[in-house]
């Protein structure tokens, strides 16, 4: 009996004590000055992202408007932090909203096998043959404008990466003699699940979270850039980045401050993603 509970006990010692490398506490610690940045300074800070003051257009950064002011004469910081808030909220969201369908309907097929695997690869497979950005087009044109086109097009293409890889990992964990020993010892799925699976199961997921919320991030952006994402008055990344260019010689800096928003977004989330354990 202590036999079979030795061969039980690793993979929940796998999921032991994980600590961030300094690659990943360099990205959460820029994630977090990003979203104090974008949900916390409105708080403290009266910010009104599209009051404008046309006796202030294109003014420089100064004592009066920290980031300066746009072709419009609203203020920079005001809109860079709701544009911030805007687009981390939302593709965190859409992570949030894939995962939880992608966790669980790819460890159901890795667990059962069978017709219940067959069926829900097929489904994913279907979805994955349709391009994720023309996905995300599509829910765009029925309602252009709209934050939940965007929210449900990118759970809609993010959902599938999480299942194949939760699938596959599970379908190998199921096959493994810490599972089997519990199995013999009589644990329940609930054991199961909260001391083999979710353990192994946890970085895996957390790592595709990380680079989904960064993805989400470009696509947001990229869709507000040529137009076809959020409307103005808006503040959001991309569009912000199509309304400034036109000014970028009377006015460089208002151009560069939402491409290094989301140089910056980016850049923390793959560091929170893509750090290894020395």
């Amino acid at each position: 009996m202590s036999q079979v509970t030795d061969l039980a006990a690793p993979a929940a010692q796998a999921g032991g004590r994980r600590w961030l490398n300094t690659r990943q506490r360099w990205g959460a610690g820029l994630l977090l000055a990003l979203a104090l940045f974008g949900f916390v300074l409105p708080l403290v800070m009266d910010l009104d992202p599209v009051k404008q003051n046309y006796s202030r257009i294109l003014a420089a950064p100064g004592a009066a408007e920290l980031f300066g002011t746009d072709h419009l004469g609203r203020s920079m910081l005001a809109r860079m932090s709701s544009a911030v808030q805007l687009s981390l909220g939302l593709s965190l969201l859409g992570v949030v909203t894939a995962a939880v369908p992608g966790v669980l309907l790819g460890v159901l097929a890795g667990w059962r096998g069978g017709w219940v695997d067959r069926a829900l690869g097929v489904l994913a497979d279907t979805l994955l043959a349709l391009p994720g950005l023309l996905l995300v087009l599509l829910l765009v044109a029925l309602a252009p404008g709209n934050f939940w086109t965007l929210y449900v097009g990118i759970a809609l293409v993010l959902w599938i990466e999480y299942f194949r890889v939760v699938r596959l990992t599970t379908r190998t964990l199921m096959a493994s003699p810490q599972i089997e020993a519990s199995r013999l010892l009589g644990f329940g799925p609930g054991y199961i699940v909260r001391r083999h699976l979710w353990p192994a199961l946890a970085p895996v997921v957390l790592t595709l979270g990380a680079f989904g919320a960064a993805t989400a991030i470009l696509a947001i952006a990229a869709l507000g850039f040529v137009s076809v994402g959020l409307r103005p008055p808006t503040a959001e990344l991309g569009l912000m980045m199509t309304e400034l260019l036109p000014y970028y010689h009377e006015a460089p800096w208002i151009l560069l401050q939402p491409i290094a928003a989301v140089f910056l977004l980016v850049l923390a989330l793959n560091l929170l993603a893509g750090g290894r354990k020395p």
